[in-house]
């Protein structure tokens, strides 16, 4: 007999989704046929309103902005074994603090105030990551319970306080006075028109980059530090990490408080450097997507940031296809980005038997 294949790992890696992401597709014209409309318009539609302009493409980067951060968030927390939901929430109290930042400290210089912003989203998104990480550690809460629960906290809280506290005064509309201009983030399009170039008016921002620096220090965190070792062996065998010398309890909460950081980040995005004011309703369901974000990912940085720039061409492609078709409403896209999440997520491995097969024959072909 011969010996099975031994199959490359990216077999799985890459090959797996792009199979999975056709299948969603797939059964997705099914969907837009359904409606009655034509399934080849409406993705050349999708495609063109995500990447058919350099405007479009500014929106397509900004939303995948968001949900790197998010997506990031949730995977930190995987790789401790720990199933963090509550990025939605943490998204909120982190803008809360870039906004108190933005409002009440918008006397410091240019140069100080984003990085005084940042460490604002960073401790406030924490903070509301640090009890259900020190209930899960120290009382066994079940970390999914809790910060469903903080979710909704921080809702009401938010709502509490644009409404009775940080609203304008004069207004019916429950939001804070607009950010002072040095208390903004730059957009791409004016650091390009500096290098001579326009790249159209877009809500993309200098936040981006920031986005990018996390995913680089994420790689290096979870993979090249000591810290990382203790989550990755927390996250797959606690009994060995005791056995190891490592405190699980310790290394669960400083996890959460990680992870709460950086899905406060996402404030930068949008209260820094789109809406220049705090708003309700700004995280817009970021903090879910970015489950899915984190998952099509498979939890590392590359993959998470190449599954937020799909998502966010999803979002911007699908607002165009909304706009060209009628009968293609929001919620029609909605179905079509959540079809997109149950086979690159719950059924990713429906197909990997029939994969398997025929990459299998591919390699005895190769090597007969």
């Amino acid at each position: 007999m011969s010996a099975a294949p031994s199959f490359p790992r990216w077999i799985e890696i890459v090959v797996l989704p792009i199979v999975n992401l056709m299948l969603a597709f797939l059964v997705a014209g099914v969907v837009v046929v359904a409606v009655g409309e034509n399934p080849f318009e409406a993705i050349s539609v999708l495609i063109t309103g995500a990447v058919g302009s350099k405007i479009s493409i500014g929106y397509t980067l900004f939303y995948a902005t968001n949900f790197i951060f998010t997506g990031l968030a949730v995977a930190l927390a995987f790789h401790c074994g720990l199933f963090n939901i509550g990025g939605e929430g943490q998204a909120y109290i982190g803008g809360l603090g870039i906004g108190l930042v933005c409002l009440y400290l918008d006397i410091l210089p240019p140069i100080l105030i984003v990085p005084v912003a940042i460490a604002g989203g960073a401790v406030f998104g924490a903070l509301w990551a640090f009890l259900p990480g020190y209930l899960q550690a120290t009382r066994g809460s079940h970390i999914v319970i809790t910060t469903i629960m903080f979710n909704f906290i921080a809702a009401a809280l938010m709502v509490f306080l644009m409404t009775n506290v940080l609203i304008l005064p004069g207004q019916m509309s429950p939001e804070s006075r607009p950010f002072i201009e040095s208390a903004t983030l730059s957009t791409m399009q004016d650091l390009f028109l500096m290098l001579g170039t326009d790249i159209g008016r877009s809500p993309l921002n200098l936040s981006f980059f920031w986005a990018l620096v996390c995913c680089v220090g994420t790689w290096v965190l979870i993979w090249h530090t000591p810290l990382g070792y203790a989550i990755r062996s927390v996250g797959q065998n606690t009994r060995a990490a005791i056995y190891c010398g490592i405190k699980p309890t310790r290394i669960i909460v400083i996890t959460m408080l990680i992870s709460g950081a950086m899905a406060g980040f996402l404030g930068l995005n949008e209260i820094m450097g789109f809406q220049e004011r705090l708003i309700l309703n700004f995280t817009g369901g970021y903090g879910f997507v970015g489950i899915a974000v984190s998952l099509m990912g498979r939890n590392h940085p590359v993959g998470i940031f190449l599954a937020a720039i799909l998502f966010g061409a999803l979002y911007q492609g699908g607002t165009e296809l909304s706009f060209e078709f009628p009968a293609l409403t929001k919620e029609v896209v909605i179905v079509m980005q959540g079809l997109i999440i149950l086979f690159a997520g719950a059924l990713e491995y429906m197909l990997w038997p029939a994969v398997r097969r025929v990459a299998g024959s591919i390699l005895r072909l190769r090597t007969s």
